[in-house]
């Protein structure tokens, strides 16, 4: 608590003060352009991995970054996410997931949860999809390969549900909301982002554009804060011990949302690994 009443002060004192105007500005309203929804993991904080201000991001933590689908629960998801789209015209959604996360240990072994943790239990079904999947199609990994695979596999599931909400697919409809996939890695800080034309999770920076919107196409990240990238420049990808899905299931199988390439670069990037 000291260093909480500690924090407090120096906020107030060095922070606040050199951006005073700033919240000023945000005590008449807010106008935030992305909804972002993340893992309550105290090792996420979604304005220090974007460098955005107070009055950037709308954000949804929950255990897991889950999104129940529509009329599933009556939880604030359901209602913040109404609230962002519908009161705050909100046209960005990234949900964003991450390593060695709690909540998805806990689904690959969610029958073990339900006498300790029964909340926890109950919460975690509202993915199952992700489970059933992992458990169908991906029987020849295990640990934290599985795990991997798992979180990324989640993502996409939450995309599936936050779709089924009536606000968002009738923005979706109109072209006027874009929903993104991105995984964060807590021991080197990197992103990757999850795209739909290669069913892959890559850099984000393959998708930027310029901010007058040439050569922009529906779906895709737009950053404004930096010149596009051509994806041929980027590093070769090293990965320690690649692995092959040419023999499991999940490579042959139409079920399968990811391919041998994302498994084997999910959370490992385009850094070189020593």
């Amino acid at each position: 608590m000291k260093k909480l009443i500690s924090g407090i002060r120096e906020f107030q004192s060095d922070y606040f003060d050199k951006n005073r105007s700033l919240f000023e500005q945000l005590g008449q309203g807010q106008d935030p352009r992305v909804l972002f929804i993340t893992c309550s993991d105290s090792r996420i904080d979604p304005n220090l991995i974007t460098q955005t201000d107070p009055g950037d991001l709308f954000v949804i933590r929950n255990a897991g970054n889950i999104v129940p689908p529509y009329g599933a629960a009556n939880g604030g998801e359901g209602a913040s996410i109404e609230y962002a789209i519908h009161a705050l015209n909100i046209d960005q959604i990234i949900i964003c997931g991450h390593n060695h996360c709690g909540a998805m240990k806990g689904l690959l072994k969610l029958n073990e949860l339900q006498a300790d943790m029964p909340l926890v239990y109950d919460w975690l079904k509202h993915t199952e999809a992700t489970r059933r999947t992992v458990i169908e199609n991906y029987g020849n990994y295990s640990g934290e390969e599985l795990l991997e695979i798992t979180v990324a596999e989640n993502i996409l599931t939450q995309i599936e549900n936050i779709k089924t909400y009536p606000v968002v697919r009738s923005r979706l409809h109109q072209g006027r909301l874009n929903i993104y996939g991105w995984v964060y890695e807590i021991e080197t800080g990197e992103i990757l982002a999850y795209d739909p034309s290669t069913h892959s999770f890559v850099t984000p920076h393959t998708q930027l554009y310029p901010e007058d919107g040439s050569n922009y196409q529906p779906g895709t990240y737009v950053h404004t804060y930096a010149p596009p990238v051509n994806v041929a420049q980027h590093r070769e990808i090293h990965t320690p011990a690649p692995v092959s899905l040419a023999t499991t299931p999940a490579a042959n199988s139409s079920s399968s949302r990811l391919s041998a390439a994302q498994i084997d670069r999910i959370y490992r990037g385009s850094q070189p690994r020593k």
